[in-house]
């Protein structure tokens, strides 16, 4: 695999690691450089966006044979914030927050592994291998963090709209789950969030890494602005949710507290078109765009200062 690559992660580029390289060559970011510094990212970039994620899942959630609570967006604000305040809109957030880093460690190990088989010999990763690297990693993040991680958090969020919550807080409502479910009470709709993750990252990976080789064109090493790299991310984002978002509303029904109702992936799916019609599927989608998009930049620019402060406090040439 080449060097620039090693430190890159979806959205990023190695602009700001190849100033004191040698020609043709780019600075190596320890691994543990990259995990910790995306890490950090997310969890900052989470605190930020969770509203929109929040708004998000309590829309999908919100079925019209209750009849529907929430009249769109504005309003499910609205409803959170004068029943519980505005920190009801962060309901689920410690869920993310746990999991962020580990969820980076798989990703980027993922992605480092695979495309270390793929790249050619000049180190170029053309857009149909980063599709299946996007894939392997999505998939692989998919079942050793996001799918657990997501269970939890979409019963926070759930268990929100009931009238008594039963759960105190984060160790609280994962020990009631397994203690009530058993530890596959944390696994509901594993083959949704593996579909959704690897379809997620694989369509990421694949228009970041056609925008990316389309921009250098003969140039492998040439620096990408973080503006330019921002826009591409934002493109790639955009690809993702309009590609994907009805399995984010299947995955988010089987992970729901009525998830019970589904005989499974498929049977969830039946039901949604039966009783709510295809709309239903893209339910969620503009607050889901909104953050996805936001997620790219605030990522991208916050990974690269992190990297900068770990190069001068953890030396590891």
């Amino acid at each position: 695999m080449s060097e620039h690559s090693r430190l890159m992660s979806p959205f990023q580029t190695p602009r700001c690691l190849s100033a004191a390289a040698p020609a043709g060559k780019a600075t190596l970011t320890h691994p543990g450089k990259a995990i910790l510094a995306g890490g950090i990212a997310g969890g900052i970039e989470i605190c930020i966006t969770f509203p929109t994620e929040y708004v998000k899942t309590q829309l999908q959630l919100d079925e019209k044979a209750n009849p529907p609570k929430y009249r769109g967006i504005v309003d499910c604000v609205k409803q959170t914030v004068s029943s519980h305040g505005v920190r009801g809109l962060y309901r689920g957030l410690s869920s993310l927050l746990y999991g962020s880093i580990p969820k980076a460690a798989v990703r980027f190990g993922m992605f480092e592994f695979l495309s270390n088989k793929m790249r050619d010999e000049s180190g170029k990763l053309d857009s149909k291998r980063g599709f299946l690297c996007g894939l392997g990693a999505g998939v692989a993040e998919a079942v050793v963090v996001v799918c657990p991680m997501e269970t939890i958090k979409v019963k926070f969020i759930h268990d929100q709209t009931s009238a008594n919550p039963k759960y105190k807080g984060f160790f609280h409502g994962v020990r009631e789950i397994i203690k009530t479910q058993g530890l596959k009470g944390t696994y509901q709709g594993l083959t949704a969030t593996v579909l959704k993750q690897g379809s997620n990252q694989a369509i990421r990976f694949y228009v970041m890494t056609s925008l990316r080789n389309w921009y250098k064109g003969d140039e492998p090493y040439k620096t990408i602005n973080p503006l330019i790299t921002g826009l591409f991310g934002a493109v790639a984002g955009a690809a993702s949710v309009f590609g994907n978002t009805p399995l984010d509303v299947i995955k988010t029904r089987m992970q729901g507290l009525e998830a019970h109702k589904y005989k499974s992936t498929m049977d969830c799916a039946v039901q949604i078109m039966k009783h709510e019609g295809p709309m239903a599927f893209y339910k969620g989608t503009v607050p889901r765009l909104g953050r996805v998009c936001m997620d790219v930049a605030i990522v991208f620019i916050i990974y690269e200062e992190v990297v900068k402060v770990l190069n001068m406090v953890w030396k590891t040439d």
